[in-house]
């Protein structure tokens, strides 16, 4: 049985025999390699540059929405104590501001600020979107639809296994430092 490697070059002898153009071996595009989750664009928090999210295809990612006057903002030093754990392994958090709850009144360089200055946020954020409800962002319209849950509150999160597959949802009530959320991550920072 011939390979498709020898088949295409075969044809392409064939074709070059004939006059006619070579035929030419799809190659994969990226995004092809990209998981249908991943594969959106948002602006960067800092300077509002758009970034693809399958940049961060292969990685396991812990994606939360954030706001800089509610009572669970502290847990960007959690969230950060992770992303600086983990990241080696392959562990990508990444922040999605939201006024959904009426707790996130800034413009992006004043969010941007905050958290810089606040808390050394240093994992990925990005620029102030909706979260909820049909007006939501489509990342997180899929993580909706993909859990049956969407954000009640702030600092909600969704776990993404390296594969692009939604793990699990978490309530705001779940801290970063959750022993069921940190061994549901090392579970998929483990499998490859």
């Amino acid at each position: 049985m011939l390979s498709l490697l020898r088949i295409v070059a075969l044809a392409g002898m064939l074709a070059a025999l004939n006059g006619l153009a070579p035929v030419q071996a799809a190659q994969p595009t990226q995004a092809s390699a990209c998981p249908a989750t991943l594969n959106h664009v948002f602006e960067r928090l800092q300077d509002e540059a758009p970034q693809s999210l399958c940049q961060y295809s292969g990685k396991v990612l812990l994606v939360v929405n954030t706001a800089s006057y509610c009572g669970f903002t502290p847990q960007y030093k959690g969230l950060e104590a992770l992303y600086a754990r983990y990241r080696d392994r392959g562990l990508v958090v990444l922040g999605f501001p939201s006024n959904d709850f009426a707790q996130e009144t800034g413009d992006n360089k004043q969010i941007a600020d905050f958290c810089e200055n606040t808390y050394g946020v240093k994992f990925p954020m990005f620029s102030k979107s909706s979260v909820r409800g049909p007006q939501a962002n489509p990342l997180f319209r899929q993580l909706a639809h993909a859990t049956g849950r969407q954000p009640l509150w702030n600092f909600h999160k969704y776990l993404i296994a390296r594969d692009g597959s939604v793990v699990n949802s978490y309530t705001s009530l779940t801290s970063p430092d959750s022993s069921a959320l940190v061994a549901d991550i090392e579970k998929q920072l483990a499998a490859r």
